[in-house]
């Protein structure tokens, strides 16, 4: 059974700086397409960042060049490095695993971004 557990959101300050991390135990890691999502309340679900099994990466352009995502594989561990935060970026972040068909979420982690 895979679980996804994140860990990392909290409150910060517009400009700060957060890292989130997702810990798969279980399924396969190594081969599995990664992403970190959001939903803020009374949006959908939307896709932030995605990372291959081989490293290729692809983000959702609101965030491009201030978040960062990364694998390491011996610790079947991914992150979302977060810069230059802004108040739009407050949401419920999720990690999400996928290997062909088969898909997994965590619960989330929440992130507030407020002066």
């Amino acid at each position: 059974q895979v679980q996804l557990v994140e860990s990392g959101g909290g409150f910060v300050q517009p400009g700060g700086s957060l890292r989130l991390s997702c810990a798969q135990s279980g399924g396969v890691f190594n081969g599995a397409t990664m992403g970190w999502y959001r939903q803020a309340p009374g949006n959908q679900r939307d896709v932030v960042a995605t990372i291959t099994s081989g490293g290729g990466t692809n983000y959702a352009d609101s965030v491009k060049g201030r978040f960062t995502i990364s694998r390491d594989n011996a610790k079947n561990t991914i992150y979302l490095q977060m810069n230059s935060l802004k108040p739009e970026d407050t949401a419920l972040y999720y990690c999400k695993s996928q290997y062909f068909q088969r898909e997994y979420w965590g619960r989330g982690t929440q992130v507030t971004v407020s002066s």
